[in-house]
C-alpha cells in the first residue's frame, strides 16, 4: 500500500454504561469489552463479522481483573485471532499510549484492522465483596500479551507512611500547591474550582455515556455539606474522580485503504494525526521540583501537536485530563490556556461526572472526541492522559481533515526554567521548618482528622511530615494560606511531626 493508504484512521468507537444492575446480570470485563467492540464496528458500518479480522488487539488495564491474557480472552470472544495482543501498565495515559502503537503498526503496513478496549467494572466488584459474593469473571487466556508502558509503583513506602497514598490524598497537594503559585487567597480559589468544575459538569449533563449526567452549579460543587463532604482539602466530594461505575469504551482503527476496501464511509473517518507521549524525570509525587509545575505534560502536547503539524491556537477542541480539578489547572499552567478558554477543555464532562475511572477514562475521551469531529469536518482535537500523579503522560491529535502531506511542523523551542531532577526527600528531619505544600484529611462524617506537610528545612532539606492529631490546628489550617508559613518538625515515634508556629 501507499504511504496514503497506510494512514491510520478511527474508523469507530463507542461507549457503553451499565447502570442499577445486580450480579446475576452485570457484564465482566471480556462481555463488556465485548460489547463495545462491536458497537465500535456497528459505529464503522461495516457490521460486527470484521472485528473477525482484527489483527492487533490492545486491551487498557481493568481494575481488579488480573487474567493471564486479557487480550486473548476478548479476541475469542470476538473470533478474532490478532497476530499481536497488547496489555497496557497501569494509567490513565494508557489508552492513548496503545492507540499509539497500534496506529505506528498501521502507518508501518504491519496492521490492517486494531481494536483498543477498556472496562471498569468497580461497581459490580464492590457489591460482590459486599455480599461475600466470588464473581465467575474470565481469567485465563492462552499464550502471554505483549506489555507496554512504565508499571512502576506511584508511590514510595514514605510517601504511604504519611498518608500520601490515593489520588484522593495525593492530588490536594498539587491544588494547595498551585494555588499558592498563583497568588490567590483560599475564597478565591474555592469559587474559582467551583466554577471550574461547573463548566466540566455541564458537558457531562448532555453527554448520554456520563455517569453522572447532572448539573451542578459552582456553589453546590464547592460548598461542603452533609451529602457533599470534604475528602482532602481543598476538595469536596463533587470534585473527586467517581470510581465506582460499570462502563466501557473501545476503539476501532484501520489503514485508510482497508477502510476504502471494507467500504467505511469517509465521513465516519477520523485520522490519526499525531501523538507524543513523556514521564517526568521525577517519577515519584513528594520528589517533584515544584508541585505547580508539569513539564512533561507539556513536553506530550508537544510532541503531539508537532507529529500533526499543527499547534495549539489550530486545534478547535480539547479533552484535558481531569482527574481532579489540578489536573486540569496544570494543564492550563504548563500549555498557556485560559481555564475558560472558549474552546471548553472536556468533550466528555471529566471523570468525577463523566465517569471512565481506573484506567480508562481517555479511551471514552477518544470516543467523545471522534463523535464531536465527525460533527464539525476538518477541525482538530486534542486529548490528553495522566498516569499514576502527573507522573506519565499521553497526547493525541485527531481530525477527519487528512494530513496535507507537509513535513510536520516545528514548533519555536521553548524556553525551559522548569527544573525536572528529583529532589531526594529525607525520612528523618529536625528543626525550623518551612511548609511547601500540605493537605488535611476528613473522615466520613466530615471531620478534619490527619494533616499532611511536604516541607523544608532552613538548609533546604525537603521532609515529609504529619502535624499533631489536634482537630482545632486542623481547622485553622484550612482557614488560613498555609503554604509558606514555618514551623518546627522533629521525630516522634518513627515519623516526622510539623508542630506550626
Amino acid at each position: 500500500m501507499s504511504e496514503e493508504d497506510n494512514r491510520p484512521v478511527v474508523v469507530g468507537a463507542a461507549q457503553f454504561s451499565q447502570r442499577d444492575v445486580d450480579l446475576a446480570t452485570s457484564l465482566s470485563p471480556v462481555k463488556m469489552m465485548a460489547k463495545v467492540a462491536r458497537a465500535a464496528a456497528d459505529d464503522a458500518g461495516i457490521g460486527t463479522t470484521a472485528l473477525s479480522d482484527v489483527d492487533a488487539l490492545a486491551v487498557v488495564d481493568v481494575m481488579a481483573w488480573h487474567p493471564k491474557n486479557g487480550p486473548r480472552l476478548l479476541a475469542e470472544a470476538l473470533g478474532a485471532k490478532p497476530a499481536l495482543e497488547l496489555a497496557a501498565a497501569v494509567g490513565g495515559e494508557s489508552p492513548l499510549v496503545l492507540c499509539a502503537e497500534l496506529a505506528e503498526r498501521i502507518r508501518r503496513g504491519d496492521s490492517r484492522i486494531a481494536l483498543v478496549a477498556g472496562s471498569n467494572n468497580v461497581r459490580t466488584l464492590r457489591r460482590a465483596r459486599r455480599a461475600g459474593v466470588r464473581l465467575d469473571w474470565e481469567r485465563g487466556g492462552e499464550g502471554e500479551p505483549t506489555r507496554i508502558g512504565e508499571n512502576r509503583p506511584g508511590n514510595t513506602e514514605r510517601e504511604t507512611h504519611y498518608g500520601l497514598a490515593l489520588p484522593t490524598q495525593v492530588y490536594p497537594i498539587f491544588e494547595n500547591a498551585m494555588r499558592a503559585h498563583r497568588g490567590l487567597d483560599l475564597e478565591t480559589h474555592r469559587q474559582r474550582l467551583g466554577a471550574l468544575c461547573e463548566r466540566f459538569a455541564r458537558v457531562a449533563s448532555e453527554n448520554p455515556h456520563a455517569w453522572f449526567p447532572t448539573a451542578r452549579s459552582a456553589a453546590e460543587i464547592a460548598t461542603a455539606t452533609e451529602t457533599n463532604r470534604m475528602i482532602a482539602y481543598p476538595y469536596t466530594k463533587y470534585m473527586n474522580a467517581v470510581m465506582e461505575t460499570e462502563q466501557g469504551a473501545a476503539a476501532l482503527l484501520m489503514s485508510a485503504g482497508t477502510a476504502r476496501a471494507l467500504g467505511v464511509d469517509e465521513s465516519k473517518w477520523v485520522y490519526w494525526r499525531g501523538d507524543g507521549r513523556a514521564v517526568e524525570e521525577a517519577w515519584f509525587a513528594s520528589e517533584r521540583p515544584s508541585f505547580a509545575a508539569c513539564p512533561a505534560l507539556r513536553d506530550s502536547v508537544d510532541g503531539a501537536l508537532a507529529a500533526a503539524g499543527t499547534t495549539l491556537e489550530g486545534v478547535g477542541h480539547l479533552d484535558l485530563y481531569s482527574c481532579f480539578p489540578v489536573a486540569v489547572e496544570m494543564a492550563c499552567e504548563m500549555l498557556g490556556l485560559a481555564e475558560d478558554d472558549p474552546r471548553g477543555l472536556t468533550v466528555t464532562g471529566w471523570l468525577p461526572y463523566a465517569g471512565g475511572p481506573g484506567n480508562n477514562y481517555t479511551l471514552h475521551a477518544l470516543a467523545s472526541m471522534v463523535e464531536r469531529l465527525r460533527e464539525h469536518p476538518g477541525d482538530c482535537g486534542l486529548v490528553t492522559g495522566n498516569g499514576w500523579f502527573f507522573t506519565k503522560h499521553s497526547s493525541c491529535v485527531l481530525s477527519t481533515a487528512a494530513p496535507n502531506g507537509k513535513p510536520a511542523a516545528v514548533a519555536e523551542p521553548r524556553r525551559d526554567p522548569l527544573q525536572r531532577k528529583p529532589v531526594r526527600v529525607f525520612d528523618e528531619a529536625q528543626g525550623n521548618a518551612t511548609v511547601e505544600s500540605y493537605t488535611v484529611h476528613y473522615d466520613r462524617d466530615g471531620a478534619p482528622v490527619r494533616g499532611v506537610v511536604i516541607g523544608r528545612l532552613e538548609d533546604g532539606r525537603r521532609f515529609l511530615a504529619n502535624t499533631p492529631e489536634d482537630s482545632g490546628l486542623l481547622e485553622r489550617w484550612v482557614a488560613a494560606e498555609v503554604v509558606g508559613s514555618e514551623g518546627r518538625v522533629l521525630p516522634l515515634g518513627g515519623m516526622n511531626r510539623f508542630e506550626p508556629r
